[in-house]
């Protein structure tokens, strides 16, 4: 029960992100992970700029990866109590899974696919945001990248932690 929670408070967190993101120049203040023709084309249209967009990009990406690769394994060896390999990966993997699962579902399909909050004016042609390709390797990240991630942590966690 513990990990469905914690797994919920990630996907809380990843929802901060997005909100954040969004709440101050609407879409445009997240464009970066947009596809780079979308980042081109709002810079085209002068709704940000190339500085602004990889200025962001740096904080997304910090906003994102830092909480997943150290408040995951907090929750798993600080608050859990994991001891070894094998527990610290099986829960910092169904934590991240539930997490990325909520990221690829609600956000990328429903949010940014099915309604139009993440709609930047001027780009509407350049829909679907999240083109197939990208979608492919946001569920490879998801459903393999990222468990080896978190092996790597506990592997390391097992030899140099507890």
């Amino acid at each position: 029960m513990i990990l469905i929670i914690e797994g919920a408070a990630m996907c809380f967190f990843l929802l901060i992100v997005c909100v954040i993101g969004i709440s101050y120049d609407g879409p445009v203040g997240l464009v970066c992970f947009y596809e780079k023709d979308v980042q081109e084309r709002a810079v085209e249209l002068g709704l940000t700029t190339r500085d602004k967009v990889r200025k962001r990009s740096i904080a997304a990406a910090a906003a994102v990866t830092l909480p997943m690769t150290v408040a995951i394994p907090y929750m798993v060896y600080g608050i859990n109590g994991a001891a070894g390999f094998r527990q610290g990966f099986i829960q910092m993997a169904i934590i991240a899974t539930i997490a990325n699962i909520f990221d690829r579902v609600f956000i990328d399909w429903y949010w940014v696919g099915k309604t139009n909050a993440w709609t930047i004016p001027g780009t509407e042609d350049l829909k679907p945001y999240i083109p197939k390709n990208t979608l492919i390797k946001k569920w490879v990240g998801t459903l393999v990248v990222h468990p080896l991630v978190f092996a790597l942590i506990a592997w390391a966690m097992d030899i140099f932690g507890k």
